[in-house]
């Protein structure tokens, strides 16, 4: 399959339903007590997905890697501060499971494309611009 749009690519579908979920978990007024942890915790959620978005448009697999590896490592940094939300009893242990999971998923996808980039460029498919679409 060819990757000719951000919106192909799976790890940034992944990273994208992470940001949505902390956003969705971050209105209620639990968060209202620790209104930074709020925003660090949506910061590091939508520093994924742009990240990955942001490295996708790089113009090269060494640094679209790089941009990978931060995204991978900002879904760890929204991992650490659902301990602290958890821990404060601001988030229950359910929603802690299910963004956690969140996290997983979208750093395992992501360090699946760092590994799928890192192949030879002849053993694997190639990512495409798409010819812009001009109506007449």
């Amino acid at each position: 399959m060819r990757i000719s749009r951000i919106e192909d690519v799976r790890a940034w579908k992944a990273a994208r339903e992470l940001a949505r979920f902390i956003y969705r978990v971050s209105e209620g007024h639990e968060f209202d007590s620790d209104l930074n942890l709020q925003r660090q915790m949506r910061q590091a959620s939508v520093s994924t997905m742009a990240n990955i978005a942001e490295g996708f448009e790089a113009g090269s697999d060494r640094e679209f890697t790089r941009f990978l590896r931060i995204a991978k490592r900002s879904a760890a940094e929204v991992q650490s501060h659902l301990y602290v939300a958890a821990d404060r009893g601001i988030i229950t242990r359910e929603i802690f499971k299910s963004a956690y999971r969140q996290c997983e998923d979208a750093k395992c996808l992501t360090g699946g494309f760092i590994r799928y980039l890192s192949k030879p460029r002849r053993r694997r498919a190639s990512i495409s611009t798409p010819e812009p679409h001009v109506d007449p």
